[in-house]
């Protein structure tokens, strides 16, 4: 059995693989901020509005991974915020859209990006092409009033969170436009919420779910480590832990060759940090999270709520007549269950050519066998290989056997 330090060393080496390089980080940011600058300068027709731009979804919780195939675009999820001016009593979710979109057409032009900016459902996209592959959703929104973000609170409150989290994350709610909503073109006062910056709050107290009791901690945390260190920037084995998932997920989705079935990441992003009790290194929080992650999926509905909007569900789909044919609650467990002996083989062996065939066949990953032996320290022990199972690539693998 391998000592936890040679389990670590292995682990390690996946999430190398997968994690997005830190220069993928560096002109991500740094293009959102320019899009940013750009809405604020003197001559936009946003300016007097207030405008912010800031990312969501794994990129800004830092669980975002590398693409399976080179050829895939990384996906850069960002809102654009105008705070002042605009209301749901003055402007149609149309018109607000396109008003972003007008400015971000001009920026595309002004910074030479060929592809034409593009419509989708909820948001309008930019598609860079360059060394890095990737395209940003933006996300056209606006604040929602006190009394939605009072009512949010106490749902929140309601749903078992402590005060400080339920507080905290329930003032950045907001209203997006969606093209499929009925009144699209009218004025009406029911838009699409969502809460982005609420749902990272959640997960960073997630994250330090030990360490914040009170509102005095959750600022001298801020002070200490979010204003240095950007969200995505941390690591914490929370962060890791769900990489890991999301890259497995990703590949057994490939070997089933239906993308369509595959567990969605904010399903697996909200039972891992739900389920994740604060355990200071990756093992025993991947044990715990793989174990307990279940029990935070409701027998009714909703089965996955939204921690900072408990009445939606994230697994509706789950249910929904349209959906039905795909089976994704039981897809979802099956997946589950497939992951639990994956890393259970995976940490449960130092044999490199069985961890290298197992890298390739589970994660899509391939790594030098040599190197692998250096690192975990066995370079001069001569381990025979068929004291192990070997992965049979048409049947899921069986229990570890010793």
């Amino acid at each position: 059995m391998p000592t936890e330090k040679q389990q670590t060393i292995i682990l390690d080496k996946l999430l190398k693989e997968i994690e997005l390089p830190e220069h993928a980080y560096d002109k991500a940011c740094k293009r959102y901020e320019d899009i940013g600058k750009w809405l604020e300068r003197e001559e936009s027709s946003v300016n007097e509005h207030d405008p912010h731009i800031f990312p969501q979804g794994s990129f800004r919780i830092g669980t975002a991974i590398r693409p399976m195939d080179n050829k895939e675009e990384y996906d850069l999820d960002l809102a654009c915020k105008l705070r002042k001016g605009i209301t749901k009593d003055n402007i149609t979710q149309e018109a607000f859209k396109k008003i972003i979109g007008d400015e971000l057409e001009k920026y595309r032009i002004a910074r030479g990006i060929e592809k034409k900016l593009k419509t989708k459902r909820r948001c309008w996209c930019l598609e860079y092409k360059d060394d890095i592959r990737f395209h940003m959703d933006i996300v056209p929104c606006i604040p929602t009033d006190e009394e939605y973000r009072e009512r949010i609170f106490k749902s929140i409150l309601d749903s078992g969170e402590r005060e400080i989290v339920a507080r905290d994350s329930s003032q950045t709610t907001v209203c997006i436009t969606d093209e499929r909503h009925p009144k699209f073109e009218s004025i009406c006062v029911d838009w699409k919420i969502s809460n982005p910056e609420g749902y990272a709050k959640w997960f960073e107290y997630r994250m330090y779910i030990n360490q914040i009791q009170t509102f005095s901690e959750r600022a001298q945390l801020a002070k200490a480590q979010i204003d240095e260190v950007p969200l995505f920037k941390r690591k914490t084995p929370l962060q890791r832990v769900i990489q890991l998932l999301k890259r497995h997920r990703d590949c057994w989705c490939k070997l089933k060759h239906d993308p369509e079935v595959k567990p969605i990441s904010i399903i697996i992003t909200t039972l891992a940090a739900r389920a994740y009790s604060g355990e200071t290194d990756i093992i025993n929080a991947l044990n715990n999270v793989l174990q307990q992650m279940e029990n935070f999926i409701n027998k009714s509905k909703p089965k996955v709520p939204n921690p900072v909007d408990p009445k939606e569900d994230f697994a509706d789909k789950w249910y929904r007549k349209d959906c039905l044919n795909l089976k994704l609650e039981n897809n979802f467990f099956s997946w589950l269950n497939q992951a639990k002996v994956d890393f259970k083989h995976i940490i449960s062996t130092v044999d490199p050519t069985f961890i290298r065939e197992f890298f390739e066949e589970k994660f899509s990953l391939k790594i030098n066998e040599a190197k692998l032996k250096d690192q975990l320290g066995i370079s001069g022990i001569v381990i025979s290989s068929d004291k192990y199972d070997k992965i049979d690539r048409q049947k899921p693998a069986k229990p570890w056997r010793c």
